[in-house]
């Protein structure tokens, strides 16, 4: 049999089999969820089916494309419906991510009271009544309150045991908890769960796309929206309940005019497009086309017809030409639908000088950043919507060699220094190439797009610029800038220091996130460890850091923590304290270099 993936399974039905094993069998779950991964699979229909061992098979159905009930794994072991395997299955199985019911308006425990009854004849002349009170605001349910401190509960103990020990029990207490969450009309808590596991998961798994730093977001942000439920009313009670995720909505008519496109390859293995188009409104919309098959599918995709409406364009082509749309459908994060109704034909484009693309260009730098920087937050609104894209004229200066390579320094608008990188490294993508041959072309002056890099300093990571000569656009992943392409005669590059106030911008503040970061993987114990943090905390307030500083003593102090009883034996550690802390320095780091990013975009020049 060959290798198929497993079918995705729903949250609760993963609990449901983990909690029904017995002690000892839990204890085997993380074993046998190794074990299984490695066995055959073979697909037929709605049903995958599993070779646990030369004379037993696992079968997940999955009809619509999720397992979505406990009975729907079977096993043909003796041990069975009893055995591990089946909660194994669910935990080697992605997780499901069920789209909530709508959430307008809160979600009554009780039924209202009865009204009063209306007056009669007899009751006249009856005094006006009084006027009713200012109703006071939203606040959350008592189930809302449970099931949040639910999910504190499971992100607080993922955050004590750190990856390595945050198995599938573990996991499948998070999942109970989501799903509780979901029922609970809490979907962006219940989403940040979710992905919490998919990411323990691939830490685990070893997973060559997995970054320990979106971990510490997601946990950052299961953890803060599940403190704040309680303590939370009206307008912003609303904010951190969420709303059930909506793929696409109805968008009517939208005259689109191309922008660019750029390759999209990602560490798992998928390759493809994305086209960037603007309506007249200015708002960015995006088609794409991504599918596993990496670098070459990237390559070979531009060329194919985009997958909207009965337009014959290419992305290549869409990215300099526009689009007439009827019956449009677009996702929160910009993404235009394909569906039946969708109906697009080829209209006439606009060169990035003229009316309504011009207007991109239009907003000084130091406002692009400001929204690209919402846009990227770690902890932003999920429903705040928003492009991490920067339109600006720049001027080329020099490359410029840094620790991690080469850039290109370029100066902006109200003379800001911006460095220019590579959006992807890849040999077979045009990125490195261009940006080295735009290096041998010092003074030109150039229309740039560019995506938002957080960083001490300005920095944009490359993605489309106008041609040297002044004629039209590249999107330098796809096109290859030919050296007669450059002003004559090109300079040779020179890779130059960065100048003063150029220099690679430095913040004691990394003290604090590293171990931020490292109480992930490892857990609580791992700081704990640490010993004196004093010679950290102490560099940390010769910046002004104060509050780093003492965040990072408060840190260290609680994971080391442990009390004893009367008769000198530990007592458990304080997970709850400790995650506190944990979630205070998180958000405090990210906000500060956020705050950070967001000052070196503004006019180093004197106000006058």
């Amino acid at each position: 049999m060959t290798a198929v993936q497993l079918p995705p399974v729903a949250p609760e039905v993963t609990a449901t089999l983990v909690e029904d094993l017995s002690p000892r069998l839990r204890k085997r779950l993380d074993a046998a969820v190794t074990k299984l991964g490695a066995r055959p699979t073979h697909r037929d229909g709605d049903t995958v089916t599993v070779a646990v061992d030369d004379e037993t098979e696992l079968r997940l159905h999955a009809p619509g494309g999720v397992v979505a009930t406990a009975d729907a794994i079977t096993c043909g072991c003796l041990l069975a419906p009893a055995c591990v395997h089946r909660a194994a299955a669910a935990c080697a199985a992605p997780v499901a991510d069920p789209v909530a019911e709508t959430v307008d308006g809160p979600t009554p425990e009780a039924s209202e009271p009865d009204s009063e009854p209306t007056p009669t004849s007899d009751s006249a002349p009856a005094p006006a009544p009084a006027p009713s009170p200012l109703p006071l605001p939203e606040v959350a349910t008592p189930a809302q309150r449970a099931a949040a401190d639910a999910l504190w509960s499971a992100g607080a103990a993922v955050l004590e045991a750190g990856v390595d020990g945050a198995g599938a029990v573990t996991q499948a207490a998070l999942l109970r908890a989501a799903h509780t969450a979901r029922l609970r009309q809490l979907p962006r808590a219940a989403g940040a769960a979710l992905s919490v596991v998919t990411l323990l998961r691939a830490a685990r798994a070893g997973d060559p796309s997995y970054r320990t730093a979106e971990l510490v977001t997601a946990l950052a942000e299961l953890l803060g929206t599940a403190h704040r439920v309680g303590a939370a009313s009206g307008a912003e009670l609303a904010a951190v309940r969420g709303r059930a995720r909506r793929p696409y909505s109805p968008d009517g008519a939208l005259r689109l005019y191309g922008l660019f496109t750029e390759p999209v390859v990602t560490d798992s293995g998928h390759g493809g497009v994305r086209t960037w188009v603007a309506g007249t409104d200015g708002r960015l919309c995006t088609v794409g086309d991504v599918a596993p098959g990496g670098v070459g599918r990237a390559l070979g995709v531009a060329d194919r017809a985009v997958r909207l409406g009965d337009s014959a364009l290419t992305h290549r082509e869409l990215g300099r030409a526009g689009l007439a749309v009827s019956g449009a459908t677009v996702s929160p994060d910009g993404r235009l639908g394909a569906g039946k109704g969708v109906k697009a034909v080829t209209a006439r484009g606009a060169a990035w000088t003229e009316p309504p693309l011009a207007a991109l260009w239009a907003t000084p730098p130091s406002g692009q950043a400001a929204r690209a920087l919402r846009s990227t937050s770690r902890y932003t609104d999920p429903d705040g919507g928003g492009s991490d894209l920067l339109f600006l004229d720049v001027e080329l200066l020099a490359a410029v060699r840094e620790s991690g390579g080469t850039c290109l320094l370029a100066r902006c608008e109200g003379g800001i220094s911006v460095r220019l990188t590579v959006a992807d490294d890849d040999p077979a993508l045009a990125h490195r190439d261009n940006l080295m041959l735009l290096a041998a072309a010092p003074g030109s002056r150039l229309r740039i797009i560019g995506r938002l890099v957080p960083a001490l300093h300005p920095r944009l990571a490359l993605l489309a610029c106008s041609h040297p000569t002044g004629e039209g656009t590249i999107d330098l992943g796809l096109d290859r800038l030919r050296r007669a392409d450059l002003p004559d005669p090109a300079a040779p590059v020179h890779l130059a220091s960065p100048q003063p106030g150029e220099s690679d911008a430095y913040s004691p503040l990394y003290l604090l996130e590293r171990r931020v970061e490292q109480a992930v993987p490892a857990g609580r114990a791992a700081l704990g460890m640490l010993g004196d943090v004093t010679a950290e905390t102490r560099r940390i307030s010769r910046a002004g850091l104060h509050t780093a500083a003492g965040l990072l003593t408060a840190l260290c102090a609680s994971a080391a923590r442990r009390d004893r009883d009367l008769f000198g034996r530990l007592l458990p550690a304080d997970t709850d304290g400790f995650a506190l802390y944990w979630l205070t320095a998180a958000r405090y780091t990210a906000a500060v270099a956020e705050s950070l990013c967001a000052a070196s975009w503004e006019d180093p020049r004197p106000a006058r």
